[in-house]
């Protein structure tokens, strides 16, 4: 009866009824016995412990048809582990149970568990037959799980977290130096491979070989099956197919006779095409491939480089699109804003910091005029002013070494064609104005266009934000695509097969630039998987800084993120649930009101963001660094190479003159004219004349 505890206490008598349920027989009859003995048999005879016992032999006649029972355990044969493919030193990785027996599903689904990983306890719940523990791998061990009954061991070797930096410097670093970018990306792809099966038990030659075999059946298959690459891929086939058809049908060549009398300069000529980049402000992936193809053709015949074409191209695509209150890139923007503030308890709205932010906002607006002065001033420095010279001087808009993928033959007109300008006009307007409509079609909200407490700027920027900017770019190209075909077919300018061959045509040209594409995201996929963000953010922040060096700390980390992992947008996602409330918590820590943080808060918030443009500018992983070279048929490290020194100046001002004394109280009306200034001098002394008809 000890088991049972005191009956005259209201818990013991609790614990006594949950005993019952799991008595065995043997434990039952003796329990019966008790009972016997206690009622009949026992000298003491209160009316209180009479009640009680007559309760519990209710009780158990009730529970005496209940089939005899154990507690259940899990056993050896009823849970199996999956673990971590990859693991990293002091990441948490997910270690996986699921249960395998009919009875074990039966009796624990849906249940929680207690599970020890090397001792230390776990409480986990089983959930559609599954429950995961996360365990940070700190060091070389035998890790063993265990649950009831059940064991599993694994000799861990974690790898090394700074060794997550290699694939992407590596492949950086090759395609600067031996400028040839496939090689770069693919040695970069199999440093990283071959690092995770070395650390995974394989010796060094089968994880080379291995790690070759990985990169095709894995990392290539995974970018293409990604549905967002896929719809960017389609999206520049269309692209492709629209720019070559308009070219071969005269709508092109009709352009380019009315841009002439516009631009008849190299400096027109670059202007122009820095007002579309700045007019097309919606979507950076839109604004690139259709400035890119659409000012080729002038800027060739003005004798403009390539590399400079690529440059203004990009540099005028994600600064723009980046601080715009209605574009693709707010939805994403807020998101990962949102996400940041949740943690910290402020009552401050996503869209009023992104707002408030673009008070800081100084690397993209530097960047938007510091292309004017180079424009105006007609002057450039180091690798861009030789590709300049070279265009000048020779009429040779591309490296010798790297000419247009394309024979003369396809970028001009078929003979005997009268050029027309509509014939290019009306499929560009199609796919400029299909993406406006499709991002509001597809992002519309009734309840957001009615609200009273929004202005139209806020429910047009809502609406946009929420859009499936993909599928609206797939639309627009396609039907722009379309158009070109009808006007093609309509005039009887080609026949049938002769448009469809020239369709073809333009598909077959964006190969190239769709397999640096793959390979970029198949590396991005390697530095995501080997935590090489974690890595560098971890590297940086473990430094106990004043919370007024936070915002230039914070774009120098994006800088380097983004550089490292080729994508603007992954590092907003990564670094903004970690930078705001770092920051605000570091402003607090210090001593600072609230009031006295906000500024710092906002400025972070906008360094992030800058940040991740500069060194997606820089980066040649980069998908829109590629796609500029792609849409301005220039050779791609040719323009990463060109394009650095101008990015890391604009970076440096934005930083000395802008990011830093701002978050000393310096205001921003001082210190954007300041900034200004300071690019007006760096091209004006750096930068040397390049003449129409220049000598070297």
């Amino acid at each position: 009866m000890n088991q049972l505890g005191d009956l005259n206490n209201v818990e013991d008598y609790n614990y006594s009824i949950e005993g019952i349920k799991v008595l065995n027989n043997e434990g039952k009859k003796a329990f019966h016995k008790s009972i016997y003995h206690l009622i009949f048999r026992s000298k003491t005879n209160t009316v209180k412990k009479t009640f009680t016992f007559c309760l519990f032999t209710l009780l158990i006649l009730l529970s005496g048809n209940v089939k005899s029972q154990n507690i259940p355990l899990l056993d050896q044969e009823d849970i199996e582990v999956s673990w971590p493919s990859i693991i990293m030193r002091d990441i948490n990785s997910t270690i996986e149970l699921k249960l395998k027996t009919p009875k074990a599903i039966q009796t624990f689904d849906n249940k929680e568990v207690t599970a020890f990983i090397n001792q230390k306890p776990y409480g986990i719940r089983f959930e559609d037959e599954k429950a995961t523990i996360d365990y940070d791998f700190p060091q070389d061990e035998t890790v063993i799980v265990q649950v009831d009954n059940f064991t599993a061991k694994k000799d861990v070797t974690p790898i090394p977290l700074w060794t997550s930096i290699l694939p992407p410097l590596i492949a950086i670093l090759m395609a600067l130096v031996f400028k040839e970018v496939y090689s770069a990306l693919f040695t970069g792809l199999l440093v990283g491979t071959t690092t995770i099966f070395y650390y995974g038990g394989s010796n060094l030659f089968f994880s080379i070989i291995r790690g070759i075999f990985e990169i095709v059946d894995t990392y290539i298959i995974q970018a293409l099956l990604e549905k967002d690459h896929l719809s960017i891929i389609v999206f520049s086939l269309f692209i492709g197919a629209t720019v070559h058809l308009i070219t071969r049908n005269g709508g092109m060549k009709g352009v380019v006779n009315i841009l002439s009398k516009r631009a008849n300069s190299p400096k027109s000529g670059q202007f122009i095409t820095w007002i579309l980049g700045v007019i097309i402000f919606f979507d950076d992936y839109a604004n690139t491939l259709v400035v890119g193809n659409t000012m080729r053709p002038v800027t060739d015949r003005l004798k403009i480089s390539r590399e400079k074409l690529a440059y203004i191209v990009d540099s005028t695509a994600a600064p723009v699109a980046a601080i715009a209150f209605i574009t693709t890139w707010i939805g994403a923007e807020l998101s990962y804003i949102s996400s940041g503030i949740k943690s910290i308890g402020i009552d401050v709205k996503p869209y009023n910091v992104f707002m408030s932010s673009l008070e800081y906002a100084y690397y993209p607006i530097f960047t938007l005029i510091f292309i004017l002065f180079i424009i105006f001033l007609g002057s450039d420095y180091g690798p861009m002013r030789k590709s300049e010279l070279r265009a000048r001087n020779t009429g040779q808009v591309s490296p010798a070494a790297a000419e247009d993928t394309q024979s003369s033959e396809e970028l001009t007109p078929k003979k005997g064609i009268k050029p027309r300008a509509f014939n290019a006009v009306i499929p560009v307007l199609v796919i400029i104005l299909g993406t406006f409509a499709g991002l509001f079609y597809t992002g519309w909200n009734q309840e957001i266009w009615d609200s009273p407490t929004l202005a139209f700027t806020q429910k047009l920027s809502a609406i946009i934000g929420n859009a499936n900017s993909f599928t609206a770019l797939l639309w627009s190209s396609f039907m722009g695509m379309a158009s070109a075909l009808i006007l093609t077919m309509v005039q009887k300018i080609m026949k049938l097969q002769e448009t469809i061959d020239n369709l073809m045509e333009g598909i077959k040209s964006m190969l190239a630039a769709i397999l640096i594409l793959t390979l970029a995201w198949s590396i991005a996929q390697v530095t995501q998987n080997m935590h090489t963000a974690d890595f560098i953010s971890r590297s940086l922040l473990e430094v106990n800084l004043s919370p007024y060096i936070l915002p230039a700390l914070s774009f120098i980390l994006a800088a380097v993120v983004s550089f490292s992992t080729g994508s603007s947008w992954g590092t907003m996602a990564i670094l903004y649930p970690l930078i705001i409330p770092a920051s605000w918590y570091v402003a607090m820590d210090f001593g600072m009101t609230q009031d006295e943080a906000l500024p710092i808060f906002f400025n972070v918030v906008s360094t992030v963001l800058a940040g991740s443009v500069l060194g997606d500018h820089c980066s040649p992983i980069s998908d829109t660094t590629i796609l500029s070279s792609l849409a301005s048929n220039c050779t791609h490290i040719e323009h990463v190479r060109t394009q650095l020194p101008y990015a890391l100046t604009v970076g440096a001002v934005s930083v000395v003159f802008g990011t830093l004394p701002a978050a000393y109280g310096i205001p921003s009306y001082i210190l954007f004219p300041l900034g200004i200034i300071i690019l007006f001098l760096i091209v004006k002394v750096f930068g040397k004349k390049i003449p129409n008809k220049a000598k070297v």
